[in-house]
């Protein structure tokens, strides 16, 4: 039986180098930051992600990653999303859960500068095994503290797309 070798793209970062830094606490985990839109253009994207504990006392809590995806042209976003790289709080824990998916959950504790990093999802899993055409990535977190403040240091989420062979 012959078999094929997918093709794995050079991974690409999701945010901005500094976008992470600093964000704030969201004990509802619905404040948080949303990515620029991202268009698709594999047959499925992995995406894992990397978060710094402030260091100064944070607290056990969560960090959530989440990703909405856009099934339309015009494009329409759902509730407080926009598609460009923000700071947004979603209406209530309902809307969130209805619109995105929960990507990630990390435990978080009471160490300070401790990194957090969640092995890579298949972004189409998330979405019954088909790729969105448009999606982006949303981050919250509930340490009481803001993530880490060293500039670059907060946190970041990647892509790697994968692409099939005929």
């Amino acid at each position: 039986m012959a078999g094929f070798i997918p093709i794995y793209a050079a991974s690409a970062t999701v945010f901005g180098t500094n976008d992470l830094d600093s964000l704030a606490s969201s004990s509802t985990l619905l404040a948080g930051r949303e990515s620029d839109v991202i268009t698709n253009v594999y047959n499925d994207v992995l995406l894992t992600g990397r978060f710094k504990a402030n260091n100064t006392a944070p607290t056990a809590g969560q960090i959530s990653v989440f990703v909405g995806a856009l099934v339309n042209d015009s494009p329409s976003y759902p509730d407080v999303f926009d598609g460009t790289s923000s700071a947004e709080t979603v209406t209530s824990a309902d809307i969130r859960n209805s619109i995105l998916r929960l990507a990630a959950s990390i435990t978080t504790d009471a160490t300070a500068n401790r990194i957090y990093e969640f092995a890579p999802v298949n972004i189409a899993a998330l979405f019954g095994g088909a790729m969105p055409n448009k999606y982006f990535v949303f981050v919250t977190h509930s340490m009481v503290q803001a993530l880490n403040t060293t500039a670059g240091a907060g946190g970041q989420c990647w892509i790697q797309g994968i692409t099939y062979p005929a």
